[in-house]
């Protein structure tokens, strides 16, 4: 008897599968096109024109992410509408603290087992996330790879690309002593640390994502998820009409790592760390761990997921123009004479 031949789908990929989640992404891809955008979804390349006549000087900047472990928590949770929003923010907010406006994003799907509506959610996530930072999801990939991941498991990465004038770059040269530091609230965890909220929040099993807790006003589930703040729209404005000298994305290294990024030779950021207020889950992991003090700032945003640096002659406007579009800021230091350090003050 003749052995039936092997296919594809047998080995556990299933191409018909894909071209259904192809179909049901295209509306969520194409709400975010921009006017640059050329060609159609399904080329091999996407395609975007620059918009060079409005620039002297143009150059691209561009920056890559995941989510890291944080999809633990949407694959236990089974909700994935927002990790996509994640994915976006995390290399936006990147370019963004060098002045440049995004103009377009990819991302990269791989998962264990291909269902086209799980995708779907996921790439609703991504368009989401694009349409609040005003670039368009020009293109992606969706990879099924059994074997390597579990039928539930996947991973989302992707990466931006930006746009600035040059001499309009945003690189921290001309921070010194006197300027003020202010920070913009993060949403929450944003997408770093997560290993850490597992280990310390989850790990012994005594508390489920489901369990309501009074103090976060929310499951534990639902806060955890929360999506990262997408900064583009509030802080693009402000480099057209202001002396922001520096910008730190705070993320992966917390508050400890980030802003000597972006500080020029003799100089230290000094912080009040009394000066704004810290989301409930903060003290949750610090009390729970426990984990220090310094170990919490090195980890995580700490309730501040934007740092600007702005001369104090300009503090107040700057102030005022981002709480009229909604934000929450605070003046939260200073720069010192130093050596490139964080300094925090209580």
């Amino acid at each position: 008897m003749k052995k039936e031949t092997t296919t594809y789908r047998d080995a556990g990929v299933d191409i018909d599968a894909g071209n259904k989640a192809v179909d049901l992404i295209k509306k969520h891809v194409k709400r975010t096109w921009r006017s640059e955008v050329l060609g159609d979804l399904g080329s091999f390349g996407g395609l975007f024109r620059l918009p060079v006549e409005q620039y002297r000087e143009p150059v691209l900047v561009a920056g890559t992410d995941g989510v890291g472990t944080k999809l633990k928590i949407a694959i236990l949770m089974d909700k994935h509408h927002t990790i996509g929003i994640d994915a976006v923010a995390m290399c936006v907010n990147d370019i963004l603290v060098q002045g440049a406006e995004p103009l377009f994003f990819l991302d990269y799907l791989a998962v264990g087992k291909l269902l086209p509506e799980k995708v779907a959610q996921i790439v609703e996530g991504v368009a989401t996330g694009c349409k609040e930072a005003g670039c368009a999801l020009i293109g992606g990939e969706t990879a099924e790879m059994p074997g390597f991941y579990t039928e539930e498991e996947y991973d989302i990465a992707g990466f931006a690309v930006g746009i600035v004038d040059r001499s309009q770059v945003i690189d921290g040269k001309t921070i010194k002593p006197g300027d003020k530091i202010l920070g913009i609230a993060s949403s929450g965890l944003h997408s770093n640390g997560y290993s850490l909220v597992r280990k310390v929040l989850l790990e012994d099993g005594q508390r489920k994502l489901t369990d309501y807790l009074p103090e976060l006003d929310g499951t534990l589930g639902e806060v955890l998820l929360t999506p990262t703040k997408i900064y583009v729209a509030s802080v693009l404005p402000l480099l057209k009409s202001y002396t922001i000298k520096g910008l730190a994305h705070i993320t992966g290294g917390g508050l400890t790592e980030n802003i000597p990024r972006i500080l020029p030779e003799g100089v230290n950021a000094k912080l009040h760390i009394n000066t704004w207020p810290v989301h409930p889950i903060f003290r949750l992991i610090e009390k729970q761990g426990p984990v220090s003090l310094a170990e919490m700032y090195r980890t995580f945003n700490m309730g501040i997921g934007m740092v600007l640096v702005a001369p104090a002659c300009e503090e107040e406007k700057v102030l005022e123009e981002l709480k009229a579009k909604g934000e929450k800021v605070f003046v939260i230091g200073e720069i010192t004479a130093g050596s490139g350090m964080v300094e925090y003050i209580c």
